[in-house]
């Protein structure tokens, strides 16, 4: 059975993006999947990245565009400028581990706190948001307030272990057989690779 290391950050629009496609082809080829949310400043600060605001105009204007029609070409709603963002990661990551240790529909609960973010301008580093976004996914609510030493510590392990393995970026997809797959647009490439055409 195959297994996917994914990599995301839950303020990221791509991440959001990639959601039920992500899903769907995990679940296609009957793949396990280890979630592991991450701090994506500090990755970027970590392998040369910069954040959005801090990138060249040039970058920052295309991000804007290619966001935009990423949107449409998975018809998830978007919100190009959401109310809360950039917005702290940690509290939703951390309910994201306690979910995961609980065990459920760990990638509903994400496709919910990114729609939340990029969608229904919501703030997901709020409990009562964290805790609504749980309970939509059949989760106990009260994963929200739970672990968080526990999540704080796995939440700075998944970064170091991203770095050392090659990760820049979020989503950031690793196989089992080493194969990395950065981005939203890489999911068909994951798809193929899942299927033994590279």
């Amino acid at each position: 059975m195959a297994h996917i290391d994914y990599y995301f950050a839950t303020i990221s629009p791509f991440t959001y993006l990639a959601g039920p496609q992500f899903e769907e082809i995990a679940k296609k080829h009957g793949a396990t999947v280890t979630y592991k949310p991450l701090d994506i400043m500090g990755l970027f600060e970590r392998t040369g990245g910069l954040p959005p605001g801090q990138r060249h105009i040039n970058r920052q204007e295309y991000r804007l565009q290619d966001m935009r029609r990423r949107a449409i070409v998975t018809g998830l709603p978007f919100t190009m400028k959401p109310a809360h963002w950039p917005t702290n990661p940690a509290p939703s990551s951390y309910a994201i581990i306690a979910a995961q240790e609980a065990g459920g529909d760990v990638g509903g609960l994400i496709n919910a706190l990114t729609r939340s973010c990029w969608a229904d301008d919501k703030n997901i580093a709020e409990d009562d948001v964290i805790r609504a976004c749980l309970e939509e996914t059949g989760f106990d609510p009260s994963l929200a307030d739970s672990g968080l030493m526990v999540g704080a510590d796995t939440y700075a392990r998944n970064l170091e272990e991203a770095v050392s393995k090659g990760v820049f970026g979020a989503p950031f997809f690793i196989s089992d057989k080493d194969e990395r797959f950065w981005g939203q647009d890489r999911l068909d490439d994951l798809d193929r690779h899942l299927s033994g055409e590279f």
